[in-house]
């Protein structure tokens, strides 16, 4: 099967190009699976920004990019094959998408010298880059999202929260527990009221939890689902007649396929988000006019603006700005995977920078440190108009609570570390 793979990966990157390219940006993607509505767009904006990159600039540098995909289907077990048989092309940096392949290949990544970044997703405690020298995750992760979710509640609330009842209903994964300690410990800080409702993968079945929501009547609910499970959440929300207008989902429960099954029914519910919403960024006219209408979109070229294609986009930029400035560091064009991470560390987002590419006020700014790979952690809000069919933001990036999340970020990395034999670089 491996073989098989790096034989596929390497024909894909052959039919790209007559030459094989220097820079090497795998994506690692899942248009198959349960998972594909949100895979799809996410890999189309990915690919189609380094696209952009080629056709406009000439690629990095001056260095033509390549993004061979290997389709992992979001099945850890594929995710792994895949990263064997990238590593041969010498990727610059990998992006896997989902938190158990990511586990999987966080050791791995540190002996390969492959920088690994989990933007929004994968193992939060990575943000300490002083044990996870080549796993990054900024510019924010779940326990910054469920702070973000807190903030949002306070700001709404006259900064005020306590007495207040918060259910969240999550998949009953590791990925969909990774909030409950964060929200804990929040409720014990805020004095608000904590009730967790397990839901078990697909989503499908949701009956029980939301006839309980509907008994204890919380104040609000909140979501960290995937797939599937969003849809028959807020469909649920709907049916009990709970005010969408208090339901919040995590950044990964957020995007146009989680709410359009409801129709006019998920009017006014929210999510996390940690990047804009929308199309209106010079950015995305250039790809209007150098990828999809030049016949080079990686889809159909229909799904610009929406929430998961803008974060493929952003995932790609941050990927490139952090090549720049490697090539600049190093005085070389074409750099490598040990160039990419120390660049990494060392990457600076700006606004003004954010702007001079197409994107102002697209994300929040952010540094990387040794000490810190998680980015700034500021979280802001969106809300579906679904007359409009569009999300809006509605309360802007803001600090997440780093007194209560840096001391946990510390003790679950340094147990790690621990465990792993690994002494901390900084």
């Amino acid at each position: 099967m491996k073989m098989k793979l790096a034989t596929w990966v390497t024909a894909a990157m052959m039919a790209a190009s007559p030459v094989m390219a220097d820079l090497v940006f795998p994506s690692m993607s899942y248009r198959t699976g349960p998972f594909a509505a949100g895979g799809i767009p996410f890999a189309d904006g990915y690919a189609d920004y380094f696209t952009l990159l080629n056709q406009r600039d000439g690629g990095i540098g001056g260095v033509k990019v390549n993004v061979p995909e290997c389709e992992t289907g979001y099945n850890t077990e594929k995710g792994v094959e895949c990263y064997e048989s990238l590593k041969p092309l010498n990727p610059l940096v990998l992006q896997p998408l989902s938190t158990g392949i990511t586990y999987q290949i966080i050791p791995k990544s540190i002996v390969d010298d492959i920088p690994v970044h989990t933007m929004g997703y994968g193992r939060t405690s990575a943000k300490n880059g002083g044990v996870f020298s080549h796993t990054f995750n900024y510019p924010a992760n779940y326990w910054d999202g469920a702070s973000g979710v807190v903030n949002y509640l306070l700001e709404i609330n006259n900064g005020d929260i306590s007495g207040k009842k918060l259910a969240l209903v999550y998949h009953n994964s590791a990925y969909g527990k990774e909030p409950i300690r964060t929200l804990e410990a929040l409720a014990e800080k805020h004095g608000f009221e904590l009730t967790t409702l397990a839901v078990d993968h697909p989503g499908q079945e949701q009956k029980s939890q939301w006839l309980q929501i509907r008994r204890e009547r919380p104040d609000y609910v909140t979501m960290w689902g995937w797939g599937v499970m969003n849809q028959v959440a807020i469909q649920e929300a709907a049916n009990i007649r709970f005010p969408m207008e208090n339901f919040i989902g995590v950044w990964w429960a957020g995007a146009q396929h989680d709410v359009l099954p409801a129709g006019d029914a998920a009017n006014g519910y929210k999510a996390i988000t940690f990047h804009a919403v929308g199309k209106d960024y010079p950015v995305f006219d250039d790809i209007q006019k150098y990828v999809v209408d030049a016949g080079l979109a990686a889809g159909s070229g229909d799904q610009i603006g929406t929430v998961l294609y803008n974060r493929g986009v952003y995932a790609a930029m941050l990927a490139a700005e952090a090549a720049k400035d490697a090539q600049a560091a190093n005085g070389v064009e074409e750099i490598t995977s040990g160039m990419m991470r120390d660049a990494m560390e060392k990457l600076s987002i700006t606004e003004e920078r954010m702007a001079a590419l197409g994107m102002p006020n697209f994300g929040p700014a952010f540094d990387v440190s040794c000490e810190n790979h998680g980015g700034n952690g500021l979280v802001g809000v969106a809300q579906w108009d679904a007359s409009a069919q569009e999300w809006n933001l509605v309360s802007d990036f803001k600090q997440s609570d780093q007194d209560l999340i840096s001391p946990l970020v510390k003790e679950d990395s340094m147990a790690f570390a621990a465990e792993s034999g690994i002494e901390p670089r900084c």
